[in-house]
C-alpha cells in the first residue's frame, strides 16, 4: 500500500458546535483545504476523509471516528492526518492513547499538521499540547455554564419549549402559548382536576386523534435526524400525561437546571437536588391557574376511574382523602343492600393488611352518610366564623408556634445539630490524617467522607429551617389563604367532592372503640361506640383535637 516514502492515508476532520461559532479558521472546509494541500506537497494519496461535524472533542463516541477505526482495522490505510491534535480530540487521556499508543501499535502513522506531530518522530511537546487542549475544553464548558446560569437567573428560557408553548418570535428566550397545543394542555389539566386518571386521559386523546408531544415536534416544530424521529410514538401514554401535569411551567414559571452533565467529557446527566433548581416565577403567560393545577396534583396517582357513569355504583366523594389512621391506607367504598336500602348500609372500610402492624385494621370502618354529615357540619362551623373569631384562631396558632416549650425544643434541636456538625468536621480531619499516614485506604476514605457529607448536608438544611425567622408569618399567611377561600362560601346544604377537595387535605378515620373496651362485638349487636375522625384542612392542618363521633352499630 505504500506510495514511495508515505502510505495511503485517511483525513479526519472534526468541528464542535461551539467551535463553529469561532469563524472560518476551524471550519470543516478550512481543515479539508489544509490537509489536501499538505498531501499534495508531500506526495500522499488520500483514500478517504471522515467527518464529524457538530461533535465535541470531549469524548470519542463519534460516528465518523468509529467508522475510520473500522476501516483501519480492515487495512484500507495506515496513515491518519488531522489539521491539529485538537481535531483528534480534547480529552487528554484518550487523545494521547490513540495518538501515542493505539495508532503506533497497529502500524498506523498519525500526523497533526499544525502541531508538527508525527508518530514516526519524537514529540517532546506532545504532553503539553494534549493538556492544553483539555484546558480549552474545560474552559469552554465553564463559559457555556456561566452564560446559561446568567440566562436562567434572569428568567430567560434557554431550553426546548415544552408542549403547549413555542418560543416568542420577538424574543427567543421567552415562551408564548402555542395556538395548536395549548388547548390540549388545558384539556389535560381540566380532566385531571375532574378526577380522570392519567391513563384515561391518554386513551381519550388517542381516540380524538391528538398528536402526542414528540411526534408534534418531529412533524411541525423541530428538526430531527432520521434516527431521532424514529423514536417518536404515534400514541399518548399515561407517563407523558403525568409529566405534563407535574410541570410548573404551565403556571407561568421558568424552571431549569433539573439535571446536569456528570462531567465535561460525558453526555450522561445526573439529577440536581430540587433546592438547586433555577426557578423564576411569572416569566410567561400561564396555561392554567394555580387552583386548577393544585386540583390536578391532588388527583395524581389516585387511580380515579370513570365509575360515575354507572348508576349501581356508590359514588363516594372521599376517594384518596379518607384514610385509615392505623395503617395510612385509603379507605374503600363498600356495603350492601338490605330491604332495598343502599345509603343506610354504605361504608368506608380499610381492607389493607400491613405486615408490620401487630394487630390488623379491624374496626376501621365508618358509615358513609355519617362521615359526610360530620365533615359538612365541621366545615359549616368554619364558614360561619366572624372576622373576630378568625383573628382569635390565628392568634392561638401563633401562640402555639411561639410557645416557650416550642422555642426551647427548637433551640435544643439547633444546638444538637451544630454540635454534630462540629463533630463531623473533626472526624473528617482525622480520616484524612489517617489516610495520609497509611492507616486508611483511599476507597474506604471516600465512602466514609461521602456518608458524612450527606449527613452534614441534612443537618445544615435542618438548621436553616430551624433558624427561619418567618415561620410564624408563614402560619398567618396560610390561615389568611384558607379563610379568604372560605369567604366564597356561605353555608353548605350538601357536601360534594369539589368542595371537599377545595378545603380538605386528609381525613384520618380511627378504629371503633366499644364500651367494653374492645374493637369487636358479637354480630348484629347494637352497641354504642366512639370513633376518632381527624380532619386536616388545606394550608392550616388540623384545627382541633381528635373529633369523636358517637353512634350505634346497626344490623346489616
Amino acid at each position: 500500500m505504500k506510495t514511495g516514502r508515505f502510505t495511503l492515508g485517511f483525513a479526519y476532520l472534526r468541528l464542535s458546535n461551539e467551535e463553529a461559532q469561532g469563524g472560518e479558521s476551524s471550519s470543516i472546509t478550512n481543515q479539508r483545504m489544509i490537509v489536501e494541500n499538505y498531501c499534495r506537497q508531500n506526495g500522499i494519496t488520500l483514500v478517504r476523509e471522515f467527518v464529524d461535524d457538530g461533535y465535541s472533542g470531549g469524548n470519542f463516541n463519534r460516528p465518523g471516528f468509529k467508522e475510520m477505526l473500522k476501516q483501519l482495522e480492515q487495512g484500507k490505510a495506515n496513515l491518519v492526518i488531522t489539521k491539529d491534535l485538537s481535531r483528534l480530540g480534547r480529552d487528554m487521556r484518550e487523545a494521547s492513547y490513540y495518538a501515542e499508543q493505539f495508532f503506533p501499535e497497529h502500524g498506523i502513522q498519525f500526523l497533526a499538521i499544525a502541531d508538527n506531530f508525527d508518530t514516526e518522530h519524537d514529540n517532546i511537546m506532545a504532553p503539553f499540547l494534549f493538556a492544553m487542549n483539555e484546558v480549552y475544553l474545560r474552559d469552554g464548558s465553564r463559559k457555556v455554564k456561566d452564560v446559561l446560569r446568567s440566562k436562567r437567573e434572569s428568567g430567560q428560557y434557554c431550553a426546548c419549549p415544552p408542549y403547549g408553548y413555542r418560543k416568542d418570535r420577538e424574543n427567543r428566550y421567552r415562551l408564548t402559548p402555542d395556538e395548536a397545543t395549548a388547548p390540549v394542555v388545558e384539556r389535560i389539566f381540566q380532566r385531571a382536576a375532574a378526577g380522570d386518571s392519567s391513563r384515561k386521559i391518554a386513551l381519550d386523546l388517542n381516540a380524538d386523534g391528538i398528536i402526542p408531544p414528540l411526534k408534534y415536534r418531529v412533524l411541525y416544530r423541530d428538526e430531527f435526524s432520521e434516527e431521532g424521529a424514529s423514536h417518536a410514538s404515534d400514541t399518548w401514554n399515561y407517563t407523558t400525561v403525568k409529566r405534563i401535569l407535574k410541570n410548573p411551567v404551565y403556571l407561568g414559571h421558568t424552571l431549569l437546571g433539573r439535571s446536569k452533565k456528570v462531567s465535561v467529557k460525558s453526555k450522561k446527566k445526573a439529577a440536581v437536588p430540587r433546592d438547586k433548581w433555577a426557578v423564576t416565577e411569572d416569566t410567561h403567560p400561564p396555561l392554567v391557574d394555580n387552583a386548577l393545577f393544585q386540583r390536578a396534583q391532588e388527583n395524581l396517582g389516585r387511580g380515579s376511574r370513570d365509575y360515575r357513569a354507572y348508576d349501581h355504583v356508590r359514588k363516594s366523594i372521599f376517594g384518596g382523602v379518607a384514610v385509615c389512621a392505623k395503617c395510612g391506607h385509603a379507605l374503600c367504598s363498600c356495603g350492601t343492600v338490605y330491604k332495598g336500602e343502599r345509603e343506610k348500609y354504605w361504608y368506608l372500610s380499610c381492607t389493607h393488611q400491613r405486615q408490620d402492624i401487630a394487630e390488623p385494621c379491624q374496626g376501621v370502618r365508618i358509615r358513609y352518610a355519617d362521615l359526610v354529615e360530620l365533615v359538612r357540619r365541621d366545615l359549616n362551623s368554619l364558614l360561619a366564623l366572624s372576622d373576630e373569631e378568625v383573628e382569635e384562631l390565628v392568634q392561638e396558632a401563633v401562640r402555639r408556634m411561639g410557645s416557650e416549650e416550642n422555642l426551647k425544643a427548637r433551640q435544643l434541636q439547633k444546638e444538637r445539630a451544630e454540635a454534630r456538625l462540629a463533630t463531623i468536621d473533626k472526624i473528617v480531619t482525622k480520616l484524612y490524617t489517617d489516610n495520609a499516614m497509611g492507616k486508611l485506604d483511599d476507597d474506604r476514605l471516600e465512602r466514609m467522607v461521602c456518608d458524612l457529607e450527606k449527613e452534614s448536608a441534612g443537618l445544615k438544611a435542618a438548621l436553616e429551617e430551624l433558624s427561619a425567622p418567618d415561620a410564624v408569618q408563614e402560619a398567618v399567611d396560610n390561615y389568611t389563604r384558607f379563610f379568604e377561600l372560605a369567604k366564597q362560601y356561605t353555608h353548605l346544604e350538601q357536601l360534594d367532592r369539589d368542595t371537599l377537595l377545595t378545603f380538605v387535605e386528609r381525613i384520618e378515620i380511627g378504629p371503633k372503640v366499644y364500651e367494653n373496651g374492645g374493637h369487636k362485638v358479637p354480630a348484629r349487636a347494637n352497641q354504642p361506640y366512639r370513633q376518632s375522625v381527624r380532619i386536616f384542612y388545606k394550608f392550616i392542618g388540623e384545627l382541633a383535637e381528635n373529633g369523636e363521633k358517637c353512634s350505634e352499630e346497626k344490623p346489616a
